[in-house]
């Protein structure tokens, strides 16, 4: 192995990029319904890979740990602040008793078995299966005044917590999530989906990101004109009802397509290719001829685009009032798809109300979309390209709060980089959902911020401290085992209790979906989205999800402070 060992002295990052590729792969292997991630695969092998002895610096951990914080706070940030609201108390105070239940349950036996700062900041990291504990505590057992060894066996601790505990801490939420609140519940998350999502929808289609209606709302087809001869198009337009208008966007006569304009008269045999919502057409049809096949009629390339409102022409005006306030020849072609208030779809009836930054998805001709923009306010564009000016600013703001210190007597508290990066993340978040013109990132990007971000830093740990953490493991292994299974089933099983009797969760398929939010489990929500059949736990998951990502990353410096 002294070749390797030669081999890494000369280029750590080869074992840093070994240790990510063999953790994922490692990480891809499943065991029932358990599968180990990427993120304690690279742990893994990084602590195999540094038996051979791999020297790398902090510089690079502290990056991709910033990184990744940043990233899960700016996704997390509009969810964060609008489930503050009161129609989600229950999934607050739910996230907070995990969060309380899990400190106080590791403080207890921190103290019953005499563990140090770093170990059981670990075991917090492992049995609650929140990696990011790893980075604030890390940063805070670095702001002790101790001794460089000290601190760096400390910091070494916190990955030894963390690698002995952490499988049983993702194996256990998920035996809790799925198997054994039903059995407490006495129901099935199977049948509380269906029924919450019948309830939900009065009937209607739930559709993911890849699934369309059959029968789309928005339709287009070909009539002959028919008994609407002899009648100019804005007379036939003008049948339709104002509530389901109908474009007629292009006409064939003799084979030849001729430009459409309000005052053309129509004859018999014209072939009309009308847009509109589909209880339009179908209500206008009785005044046309017969439908006619696709390929013998006209055809165009229709466009959906998403709007920025800022005009104040808009702002706080009713759907209704603004269809009568708008001219006819400016809205003419135009239909809203639907709108957008942060994170929230709002319900498109006549009585919806406009606000300021609200994202309207229009449809309609490329030339119809571009008038209708340029009256409501500014073109959200899906760009590929990332703001990186708002992105590097968010991280440096984040840092500088990870930098203040607060005593309490002689013990330092403070965020750290990952906690400031983590707050600033949210706040930066937040900001982007009111302001969607600055700020972009692809989806694409923010996950590779994600997974790099938190795979890298906890490989970084893992090469840094693997040898120490070998020793450690045989020597007292199996106690921190056991205490990892006290810290993963006791805070859960409170939290389910509070949940049932106190919060009145009577739905399985949303009790399960909030109580893996609240440990950030992502392997017990995919398993109550497999039990479920539907999304029904989406919406609790992403509430509790969010707040978790905040509550337990900031554990990591109480736990130091008090342990």
């Amino acid at each position: 192995m002294a070749w390797l060992h030669e081999l890494f002295s000369l280029s750590p990052e080869i074992a840093l990029f070994l240790a990510l590729a063999g953790g994922t792969w490692l990480g891809r292997f499943k065991l029932g319904a358990f599968q180990l991630g990427g993120v304690a695969g690279a742990l893994v092998v990084a602590v195999l890979i540094s038996q051979v002895g791999v020297s790398i610096g902090d510089g690079i951990k502290n990056v991709l740990f910033a990184l990744f914080i940043y990233a899960v706070g700016f996704d997390s940030g509009p969810k964060f602040f609008s489930s503050l609201g009161r129609q989600t108390l229950r999934e607050v105070a739910l996230s907070l008793v995990l969060a309380v239940s899990g400190l106080l349950t590791l403080v207890v036996m921190a103290k019953l078995f005499s563990l140090d700062q770093g170990t059981a900041a670990g075991i917090a990291a492992g049995a609650l299966t929140q990696s990011a504990i790893i980075g604030t505590a890390g940063a805070a057992i670095a702001k002790l005044d101790l001794a460089p060894a000290q601190i760096q066996q400390l910091q070494g601790n916190v990955a030894v917590g963390y690698a002995v505990t952490y499988i049983f801490g993702s194996l256990g939420t998920i035996i809790i999530c799925v198997n054994i609140l039903p059995k407490i519940m006495r129901r099935s998350i199977r049948e509380d989906a269906m029924k919450a999502e019948l309830d939900l929808l009065k009937g209607a289609p739930l559709l993911s990101a890849d699934q369309t209606p059959a029968l789309p709302g928005i339709v287009g087809r070909l009539y002959e004109a028919g008994p609407a001869k002899n009648i100019h198009v804005s007379e036939l337009e003008a049948l339709a009802s104002p509530q389901f208008p109908v474009t007629l966007e292009r006409l064939k006569r003799g084979g030849e397509e001729i430009h459409v304009t309000p005052d053309l008269l129509l004859m018999e045999n014209d072939v009309l290719l009308l847009v509109g919502r589909r209880q339009g057409i179908v209500a206008l049809a009785k005044h046309l001829g017969k439908e006619v096949l696709t390929e013998h009629g006209p055809s165009m390339v229709m466009t959906t685009s998403e709007a920025l409102v800022v005009n104040p022409a808009f702002i706080n005006k009713r759907l209704a009032e603004l269809r009568t306030q708008v001219a006819s020849d400016v809205r003419h072609g135009i239909y809203v798809i639907s709108i957008k208030r942060g994170e929230n779809m709002l319900t498109l009836s006549d009585d919806t109300v406009i606000k300021h930054n609200d994202v309207i998805t229009l449809y309609g001709s490329e030339q119809d979309i571009q008038r209708a923009i340029s009256l409501v306010g500014a073109s959200l564009v899906k760009s590929i390209k990332t703001d990186l000016l708002f992105h590097c600013l968010g991280i440096a703001v984040g840092l500088l709060i990870g930098l203040l210190i607060v005593r309490i007597g002689s013990v330092p508290l403070t965020l750290g980089s990952g906690g400031g990066a983590l707050l600033s993340g949210l706040l930066f978040g937040w900001y982007q959902s009111r302001k969607p013109l600055s700020g972009n990132i692809p989806s694409g990007a923010s996950s590779i911020l994600r997974d790099l971000g938190l795979a890298g830093f906890v490989a970084v740990v893992g090469l840094q401290s693997g040898l120490q953490a070998v020793e450690t493991i045989r020597s007292s292994g199996i106690s921190i085992f056991l205490i990892g299974v006290v810290v993963t089933v006791v805070p859960l099983m409170i939290t389910l209790f509070i949940g049932r009797y106190l919060l009145r969760y009577d739905n399985a398929a949303i009790f399960a979906g909030a109580l893996s939010g609240t440990r950030s489990a992502n392997p017990a929500f995919g398993e109550v989205l497999n039990k479920a059949g539907n999304a029904i736990p989406t919406a609790p998951f992403a509430v509790t999800y969010g707040l978790a990502n905040v509550f337990l990353t900031l554990l990591g410096p109480l736990i130091v402070a008090i342990a």
